[in-house]
């Protein structure tokens, strides 16, 4: 019920946010939706805009990343699968065990060689599970957003997308499966972010949701896994998605930074940097590992001295900031990070990356560096 009442929270902060997204959360943390049901079939209103006169309505931005998607389309298959995996080797691991939430602490760094193995590979398998539940959520978005958005470009650009997150439920559900050989169910959080973005009627949300926000964080999320993995299959695996990331995030930037700034009034703009605000700290939550501490250490702490253990671990503060450096800077560039709302990210610890380049302006080699 702690979930519920963060919710709740949220009618001090912005009560028509807190009616909007409380379904959802509903749905996803006191009904566990996402992991007592092995289909969830959701509705959603949002129009389907057809448009007869084919025209790009003055943006070439959107034919420009249209051309490059279709350039830039890879086959899964030609990864080498034939790679050896070991999910449970310290030396060669997927994930750095120096990354694991409970590193550091004395339970952990006395614990034996194949109890921190077993961990390694939990904690890994975990985080890849939910790369995939959210890999499948932007597969539905996106092809929401071809449907809803309001620009013919964005369209065809749009159905690129639909493709590359088809490829990406395939690679990751393929990796989980064949090399850590274990699947965990979506995270209670993430549940209710895919759930309020497929059942809302407008299309902005399911751009500032998904491409923005979810797809943000997951840039950021792949380029730290990029980084730090030693194993060479996950690396090209990697690499490929990042590309394709990397034209969504660009996607959902050229296609809100105007809106938000010339087309709507200031109070709708506030009310979508508060919706944004309540879906970061969904998905700073989302990262408290708590599948992990319920299966391994439930047993010598409880769930909110494990919470404060997390938030307080310089490694998990180094953990998140890297998680959200690619989130906040396009959040500003779509202009969502105004001078009212800056107090309460920084209350959260994430403004540090809000200077460097959003994703229109930072090119694939600095994103892999």
């Amino acid at each position: 019920m702690n979930a519920i009442a963060d919710i709740v929270s949220m009618v001090g902060r912005n009560p028509g946010v807190a009616a909007q997204l409380f379904p959802s959360a509903i749905a996803g943390h006191l009904f566990h939706e996402g992991k007592s049901k092995k289909q969830v079939g959701l509705v959603s209103k949002h129009p389907v805009l057809y448009d007869f006169t084919y025209s790009n309505n003055g943006n070439p931005e959107f034919m420009e990343l249209y051309e490059k998607a279709k350039k830039g389309q890879w086959n899964s298959m030609d990864l080498d699968w034939n790679t050896s995996v070991d999910p449970y080797n310290l030396e060669v691991p997927i994930f750095p065990e120096k990354l694991l939430p409970m590193y550091g602490q004395d339970f952990y760094r006395t614990a034996s060689k194949e109890h921190k193995g077993e961990v390694l590979h939990a904690t890994t398998s975990w985080l890849l599970s939910q790369f995939l539940h959210g890999e499948q959520g932007a597969l539905f978005a996106s092809s929401q957003t071809v449907e809803a958005t309001p620009w013919f470009g964005a369209k065809l650009y749009g159905s690129t997308q639909v493709m590359d997150e088809a490829r990406h439920v395939e690679v990751f559900h393929k990796y989980l499966t064949e090399k850590c050989e274990r699947l965990y169910d979506i995270n209670d959080n993430l549940y209710t972010i895919i759930h309020a973005l497929a059942t809302d009627s407008q299309w902005d949300i399911k751009f500032l949701g998904m491409q923005i926000m979810v797809e943000g964080l997951a840039l950021g999320a792949f380029g730290l896994f990029y980084k730090f993995t030693k194993e060479p299959l996950l690396k090209q695996l990697l690499k490929n998605v990042i590309a394709d990331e990397a034209r969504h995030v660009h996607y959902g930037v050229e296609a809100l930074r105007d809106f938000y700034r010339d087309e709507v009034s200031e109070s709708f703009r506030r009310e979508r940097e508060d919706w944004a605000y309540e879906i970061a700290i969904m998905l700073r939550n989302r990262f408290f590992f708590l599948e992990v501490y319920y299966e391994y250490y439930a047993h010598k702490m409880s769930r909110g001295a494990w919470i404060q253990m997390v938030l307080e671990s310089p490694i998990m503060a180094e953990f998140r900031r890297m998680l959200f450096s690619r989130l906040i800077p396009n959040l500003k560039a779509i202009g969502l990070l105004t001078e009212r709302i800056r107090p309460y990210y920084a209350t959260l610890g994430l403004l540090e990356y809000e200077d460097e380049k959003a994703a229109d302006k930072i090119s694939l080699n600095e994103l892999l560096r």
